[in-house]
């Protein structure tokens, strides 16, 4: 694969510089954090509307939830020595992977205990949902949606192995959504007694 151009690799670094930032920062307003696989889970209190889920869990204002991100230290790793498409089939493993740890950490560790369900916000919902089980929903806050489309598609730019051009024309249906998966489905999908994933 073509190396990447010195600037681009100097906005990606200086961009890991941010997410460190933005790491100790999440780690301090939790009540837990952990590294599992390509994810890192920051234990949270549940910010918004009543949420109703599948199995008919409801999640409410103040309810434990585990946040997920993808550690794009790793991400940044896998495309530095891979090509793009063999990346999205690496990731989709590694995350199977990653919800079997969260998965067996959920059932044995009492620190998360009152956690109700995980929850992501992504642009690649379409490829993250897939074989995974997460439920998607809408984003309520008009203002904080666009504040994150902005945000998602700048880190997409970033990290992305293709120039900018390859991105832009399908900015449109690059919209994030929110990412759910009850503790209850979490543990049903991915537990040891599962053979199915």
């Amino acid at each position: 694969m073509r190396p990447v151009p010195i600037i681009k690799r100097a906005v990606q670094w200086g961009w890991m510089g941010w997410e460190q930032v933005f790491e100790a920062f999440s780690r301090l307003r939790s009540k837990y954090a952990g590294e599992y696989g390509i994810c890192k889970m920051f234990v949270t209190k549940y910010r918004g509307k009543c949420m109703l889920c599948e199995d008919g869990t409801w999640i409410h204002d103040g309810d434990w939830i585990g946040e997920l991100h993808l550690d794009n230290r790793k991400i940044l790793a896998l495309l530095q020595s891979h090509e793009a498409n063999r990346v999205a089939l690496m990731i989709a493993r590694l995350m199977r992977g990653t919800m079997r740890q969260i998965c067996a950490e959920m059932v044995k560790n009492p620190q998360l205990s009152q956690v109700k369900a995980l929850q992501g916000v992504t642009l690649l919902h379409r490829g993250i949902t897939h074989g995974l089980g997460f439920e998607t929903h809408q984003m309520e806050s008009s203002t904080f949606r666009a504040l994150t489309t902005s945000y998602l598609r700048l880190l997409l730019t970033v990290f992305h192995p293709s120039n900018r051009s390859r991105i832009v024309p399908h900015a449109e249906k690059l919209v994030p959504m929110r990412l759910v998966m009850t503790r209850s489905a979490l543990i049903r999908r991915f537990s040891g007694q599962n053979p199915a994933v």
